[in-house]
């Protein structure tokens, strides 16, 4: 082992899929070996954690940063068998994996998994004699999400009673007992609006921090004044996602290290850049009565029903070709991508650890109810004729959802949630990716109106900048769940490199 190569040992919490974790594996010093390495990660739900463990271990098992035919064969057929077959070939990988991540249950004044950690580091610093570490993580968001409270504000659960928001006690036990060089904490924006027993909850955290002899810093401004100072903007850094997230940098008091950098603006990258050219999808009739109907029939049918109303008549550049039924899909599954896409600047990023095999995981479209194919095939008409999305009061009357609240519509009155039927725009990152796309695709439409359906697993990690070769387990609502919740690893991938730079490790990555 070079002696050079002294990884920095990484404690991630609340890690989710392992979006944070991703990203500061990536980055490489200058004579290519990993600056981090990712000695516990700490999951509660089950199907999370297995999709964390899987990361783990490909990426010990990749040779030349390559991932070995095995775990192909595996991400292409999740079998039981396949899956075997990777595990007996590299049995020493999966067992360090296994140890790895964890999944266990956070809770307040139970220091399990602190002892635990303080453990993994030190055999950590004597084998590599390394003295600092990084934590990472961010506690459950529920609790802080905007949207979150609205829902709870005629229960008397409300956020001083949520659970969830006693966990952020957890992540500050890690930082207390083992005393970080460096942390980076992720949450919503509804984080700093939060109130708990009458007081701001991140004036609670800056406070905290303060009396742990932390200093808290801003990733976008050298001089933060006020609490959305601490908003990073996703979109402004390369992802092609508007994902406006709270991230809290803090640095121990007694490293005297010059104040983190700041991230970097970066040019913006769309929808369209990125799933552009991926294969073409159709989607598929959820119910029974459907089952024998032809999609495509169904879809021209449409068209010309849509052609005919006031609405939709203004959309024939947009219908034509789908009325004709030309160019349409025929297969909800995408196995291959091509072996390039021209105009979209992540494409090695996506197929970095996959060399010229074209395998596109997880890319198989959901089946809808044969209204809403109607109403999605109306909304990307719509936004592809507009340049922005259709609200309810643009829908023929025809197409308005069976909702109590549509009634607003009908009587020309404002209403709440007029756009829930929304149609990631091609020319302009997305919209942000939540855990809500696991219910249904309404927020999610796909911008080709000729594929009339919402968005793949694949397309939503595409769009978190998740690598094509990053397999999530469980069933497909959790994969959607998992891929909601996380954190883009290629926006971590940037916050590692600052902190990499603080702690004069200086590292490469793939935004340059």
């Amino acid at each position: 082992m070079s002696a050079q190569w002294k990884p920095i040992p990484v404690i991630d919490l609340f890690a989710g899929p392992g979006g944070l974790g991703e990203g500061f594996s990536t980055i490489l010093d200058e004579n290519g070996k990993p600056v981090f390495k990712v000695v516990m990660s700490v999951e509660m739900e089950r199907t999370a954690h297995a999709t964390l463990r899987l990361r783990s271990f490909a990426r010990s098992i990749m040779k030349n940063g390559l991932l070995p035919d095995e775990y192909i064969a595996y991400i292409s057929s999740p079998t039981k068998e396949n899956m075997q077959t990777l595990r007996d070939v590299y049995p020493d990988e999966w067992k360090a994996a296994d140890i790895e991540a964890v999944q266990g249950k956070l809770v307040v004044d139970d220091d399990t998994y602190v002892t635990m950690a303080q453990q993994r580091l030190e055999k950590h610093y004597a084998e590599y004699d390394v003295k600092d570490f990084v934590l990472i993580g961010g506690p459950p968001c529920q609790a802080y999400s905007l949207a979150g409270r609205a829902r709870r504000t005629h229960q008397k659960d409300d956020l001083e009673r949520d659970e969830k928001q006693t966990l952020y006690k957890c992540y500050l036990r890690f930082i207390e007992k083992l005393r970080p060089a460096a942390f980076a904490m992720e949450n919503v924006k509804g984080l700093l609006s939060a109130r708990n027993y009458g007081q701001g909850v991140f004036g609670h955290i800056r406070e905290d921090m303060q009396d742990k002899k932390y200093t808290l810093h801003s990733l976008v401004t050298n001089e933060p004044g006020n609490p959305h100072d601490y908003i990073v903007h996703a979109d402004e850094y390369g992802i092609p996602q508007a994902r406006h997230r709270v991230i809290l940098l803090g640095t121990r008091n007694d490293i005297e290290h010059p104040v983190p950098k700041i991230l970097r603006k970066r040019e913006k990258v769309t929808v369209g850049q990125v799933l552009g050219n991926m294969p073409a999808l159709r989607s598929g009739f959820s119910a029974r009565a459907h089952a024998d109907m032809d999609w495509a029939d169904y879809i021209s049918t449409a068209a010309e029903r849509l052609l005919r109303t006031p609405e939709g008549s203004v959309l024939s550049a947009e219908l034509g070709d789908i009325v004709a039924a030309r160019r349409l899909p025929q297969s909800q599954s995408g196995a291959h991508v091509r072996e390039n896409e021209p105009g979209n600047p992540l494409f090695a990023w996506y197929r970095c650890h996959l060399g010229k095999n074209r395998i596109l995981p997880e890319d198989t479209s959901r089946n809808h109810m044969s209204s809403d194919l109607d109403r999605y095939l109306f909304c990307a008409a719509f936004a592809k004729h507009n340049g922005y999305c259709a609200k309810l009061y643009n829908f023929p009357k025809a197409l308005l959802p069976n909702h109590r609240n549509v009634q607003g519509v009908l009587e020309g009155k404002e209403i709440v949630f007029p756009d829930r039927f929304h149609v990631q725009l091609a020319n302009h990152p997305s919209t942000t990716v939540t855990s809500h796309i696991a219910k249904d695709g309404h927020y999610f439409i796909h911008p080709d109106p000729r594929q009339c359906r919402s968005l793949t697993v694949r397309e939503a990690a595409r769009l978190q900048t998740f690598p094509d070769d990053y397999f999530f387990e469980g069933n497909r609502t959790d994969q959607y769940r998992q891929v909601g919740n996380a954190v883009p690893p290629l926006l971590a991938q940037q916050i590692a490199v600052i902190i990499a730079d603080w702690m004069d490790r200086p590292a490469r990555a793939f935004l340059r």
